[in-house]
């Protein structure tokens, strides 16, 4: 017994002088030991005072872009309807002038991005549309007031212009169509008026059309958050360039629910450049209504797997009736481009200039048919192509 417990000492002495040189000269073989009794925790080694922490997040592409994003006011003169009371004198007596029908002023809040060092300006028409005095605020806190070059309803874009001081950088216009679902996007605009903001998110959907929000609509979707007084504002990438012009969102309570829409710069480029040359945007048309194929439609009309819209109205006189196109063709392709719906027909048209010749390929009785039509000038109210 007594051999026993002398062996037992010596073991012990033995643990207790390999714990000892072990926790003195590798102390980090006993990071894995129990902290508090409860669980046994996994613990990394304690970092260096002097090592730099990693910088992480997208401050380079927000530094970069929001000097060129502006908060734009503007306000408009509204008049008052004539009240029949203002003839009581006695209601005059009780409330006086207050209900005068002299006008009074509206305001609004936008965002704009500018797009060049002579002052112009990109935002959403809406949010300069009927204006008489706006103004614009540029991130640095220096204003300065606008002039409207140009709009264009029907895809709500607008540029307006300032005397742009020295020093002030412009945005740089990314590559809206390699744009995929899932990249890193900021949005950045005045949301509810309370100074510039940057919001992050991803492209949640591309090429959103048939939202009833615009004629032509092409609409990135981004889930940054995106509220009142963003729209007009830049929705950028991670390296800062430009993506769209951030312009609607899905709420019925006016504040973001994570679906917002901007317009792709491919478009806004387009639409910009006619502003800026012509002060108005010119778009070809033929004087049709379209419906995209379903597949019962396709069915009825025995297409199989042809693709194309069918023709459902032709105004009277148009460049199409004119041609001999009639109500239940099937346009399959306009100048051998293919169609693939009626937004697909929409941008086809009206990208070509008017009084060009056009060639219609048509199924009509499952027979094809091809009519030459010369373009017009589409008009500026909106519902027929």
């Amino acid at each position: 017994m007594r051999k026993f417990w002398l062996l037992f000492a010596q073991v012990t002495t033995i643990g207790l002088a390999l714990f000892f040189v072990i926790n003195t000269l590798k102390p980090d073989l006993l990071s894995g030991a129990a902290r508090t009794g409860v669980i046994t925790l996994q613990e990394s080694p304690t970092r260096s005072t002097d090592a730099q922490p990693t910088t992480t997040g997208f401050s380079m592409a927000a530094k970069k872009v929001m000097p060129a994003v502006v908060n734009i006011f503007t306000s408009q003169e509204i008049k008052r309807l004539p009240s029949p009371f203002m003839e009581d004198p006695r209601f005059r007596f009780f409330f006086g002038d207050e209900f005068e029908d002299a006008p009074r002023r509206g305001s609004n809040l936008g965002s704009g991005v500018i797009i060049s060092q002579d002052g112009y300006i990109l935002t959403n028409h809406h949010v300069v549309e009927a204006a008489d005095q706006i103004e614009v605020a540029l991130a640095d806190g220096r204003k300065a007031k606008a002039t409207v070059v140009g709009s264009d309803p029907e895809t709500d874009l607008a540029v307006i212009r300032i005397n742009l001081p020295d020093g002030i950088p412009i945005i740089t216009f990314g590559q809206s169509d390699q744009a995929r679902v899932g990249d890193i996007v900021l949005a950045i605009g005045n949301p509810f008026g309370v100074g510039q903001t940057v919001t992050m998110g991803i492209i949640s959907a591309l090429k959103r059309s048939h939202l009833g929000l615009n004629t032509f609509e092409n609409f990135i979707q981004t889930d940054a958050a995106i509220n009142p007084g963003n729209s007009g504002g830049a929705l950028v990438d991670a390296n800062g360039n430009l993506l769209g012009i951030n312009s609607a969102i899905y709420s019925p309570n006016g504040g973001s629910l994570g679906i917002g829409f901007a317009i792709p710069v491919s478009t806004a480029k387009k639409v910009m450049e006619q502003i800026i040359q012509h002060g108005s945007v010119t778009r070809g048309w033929i004087g049709v209504a379209a419906q995209d194929l379903t597949p019962e439609l396709a069915e009825s009309f025995k297409l199989g797997e042809t693709k194309g819209v069918l023709i459902s109205e032709v105004m009277r006189n148009g460049p199409a009736n004119k041609a001999g196109v009639k109500p239940g063709d099937i346009l399959v392709s306009v100048d051998d481009k293919l169609l693939a719906d009626s937004n697909a027909m929409l941008e086809i048209i009206s990208s070509i200039p008017p009084g060009r010749i056009s060639e219609l390929k048509l199924l009509r009785n499952e027979k094809e048919v091809v009519v030459q039509v010369k373009v017009g000038k589409r008009p500026k109210s909106r519902g027929q192509e």
